[in-house]
């Protein structure tokens, strides 16, 4: 299914790899008209290439003054994805780091936080946005404490800002996938241990994985997810608004 973001701007965070460059790719095709990227890769942001204006800024999107540079510039948003986020340390919380946890909470909750203030100060009357959380915040593992604690965090934000947004008619939802196949794993400790059983094969590796985490066998794409993430954004799905779309292959069930 397409979907009509004609003469659309519209922000994108975490724009340079993964689930945020598929996005930005699908919203350029779906006939956006000025795409804001976000990222800390500007050589990954420059080389997407869109068919469309993009205007590109570099930094963390936990450093306030880098949104303080993008409430400035003018734009007025018809939507936002708020993506950008990073892995959490694999440990227990009685052996869990407090830098490690400050870390995790700095880009995944202080980074969503200033994101979606930017979307929602800069946001036109009945615009919508689209905040990237995960299953993990909605069912406990051990092992996953901050980076579950942030995205179970960011379920919540994505709930007050659809009641703050709704007086002008600002949709607020989260997206809420499981595991995806995206960069995010790579240097992770557990899956390079996998991978090296799989003498290198990443993509064995990550079936394997799938095939113990997901009663559907598999995980999905940054592509899937992009499309999904567009299905929210757009008037398709109508008056969702403190929603969360789960898709995570039964993992949770």
């Amino acid at each position: 299914m397409t979907y009509d973001f004609s003469g659309n701007c519209v922000l994108v965070t975490g724009a340079a790899s993964g689930i945020g460059a598929a996005a930005a790719k699908a919203l350029a095709e779906s006939g956006a008209g000025h795409l804001v990227l976000v990222d800390l890769d500007n050589d990954a942001l420059e080389a997407l290439s869109l068919p469309c204006k993009t205007s590109c800024h570099v930094g963390d999107v936990a450093d306030e003054a880098l949104w303080s540079e993008i409430e400035n510039q003018g734009y007025s948003f018809d939507a936002a994805f708020c993506n950008a986020g990073i892995p959490g340390a694999a440990a227990p919380i009685a052996k869990l780091s407090l830098s490690d946890w400050r870390r995790v909470m700095s880009v995944n909750l202080d980074g969503l936080f200033l994101s979606l203030r930017c979307a929602m100060r800069l946001a036109k009357d009945g615009a919508s946005i689209v905040l990237t959380a995960s299953v993990a915040g909605l069912k406990a593992e051990p092992g996953i404490a901050s980076y579950a604690a942030s995205k179970a965090g960011a379920i919540h934000l994505a709930k007050v800002a659809a009641k703050e947004g709704a007086p002008r008619r600002i949709r607020v939802n989260a997206l809420a996938p499981g595991g995806v196949d995206t960069a995010i794993w790579d240097g992770v400790p557990f899956f390079e241990d996998l991978k090296a059983k799989h003498q290198g094969d990443r993509a064995g590796a990550l079936a394997a994985l799938a095939g113990l985490m997901t009663p559907m066998g598999r995980f999905e794409t940054a592509e899937e997810v992009a499309r999904q993430a567009l299905f929210l954004l757009s008037d398709a799905s109508g008056t969702m608004t403190g929603s969360v779309l789960v898709s995570d292959g039964g993992y949770s069930l």
